[in-house]
C-alpha cells in the first residue's frame, strides 16, 4: 500500500455555474458525477492529468469520482478524490480534464461542480455540508472570494454549511435537504 500523502490543491474555479457550460457558446451541459473504481485505471491515462489518479483508486479510504456530460458519458470531464472524515468530508483531489483548462478550455464550471458535488455527499452523509482541504497558499484568497472557504489552520480551508449549501443549491437544485 503506497503511503498517502497530503497534497495541497491548486485547482482554479473558472467560474461557478448551473451545471458546466460550452466556453464558445455559453450552452448549459447535463453532467452526472459517477464513482470510479479499479477496473477505471485504464480509462484514466488515456488524457494527460496532473496527478496519478490510478494511485488515488488503490487507496482504501478514498473514493474518486467523474464528470461526465450526459451526452458523453465516455470523456472524463473532470475528478475528484474525497475521504470521509469523522464530522466532515475531505477533499484530497480535485482536476479538470487537460480539456478543460487554460484559455481553450471546451467546458467551464468543472471545478466548482465537483466541489458541489461533495458539499452534497457531506450533506447526504450527515455532515451538515462541511468539506475541508489543504488549499496553495496562492490560492487562498481566490478559494475564500469563489467558494466561501475559511482559512482554518495553517493552509486548511473549510466550507461549512451555509456555502455549502448554497454551492449544492445552485448545482443540484432538486436536492432535498429536508428528506436527510
Amino acid at each position: 500500500m503506497p503511503k498517502a500523502s497530503s497534497r495541497k490543491l491548486d485547482f482554479e474555479v473558472d467560474k461557478l455555474t448551473n451545471s458546466i457550460e460550452e466556453a464558445v457558446t455559453g450552452a448549459k451541459i447535463e453532467t452526472r458525477v459517477v464513482p470510479l473504481g479499479s477496473m477505471d485505471s485504464k480509462r484514466l491515462s488515456r488524457l494527460k492529468w496532473d496527478f496519478d489518479w490510478g494511485l488515488e483508486l488503490v487507496y482504501p479510504r478514498r473514493e474518486v469520482y467523474a464528470l461526465l456530460t450526459e451526452d458523453d458519458p465516455l470523456t472524463l470531464q473532470g475528478l475528484i478524490s474525497i475521504e470521509e472524515e469523522y464530522d466532515h468530508m475531505y477533499m484530497h483531489l480535485l482536476e479538470a480534464a487537460p480539456t478543460n483548462r487554460g484559455r481553450g478550455r471546451k467546458y467551464e464550471g468543472v471545478a466548482g461542480n465537483l466541489v458541489a458535488f461533495l458539499c452534497k455527499k457531506s450533506f447526504e452523509r450527515g455532515h451538515e455540508g462541511n468539506i475541508a482541504f489543504e488549499s496553495k497558499t496562492r490560492l487562498i484568497e481566490h478559494y475564500k472570494t469563489t467558494l466561501g472557504a475559511q482559512l482554518i489552520a495553517g493552509t486548511r480551508m473549510l466550507i461549512e454549511t451555509s456555502d455549502a449549501r448554497r454551492l449544492v443549491t445552485q448545482y443540484f437544485p432538486k436536492f432535498e435537504y429536508d428528506r436527510l
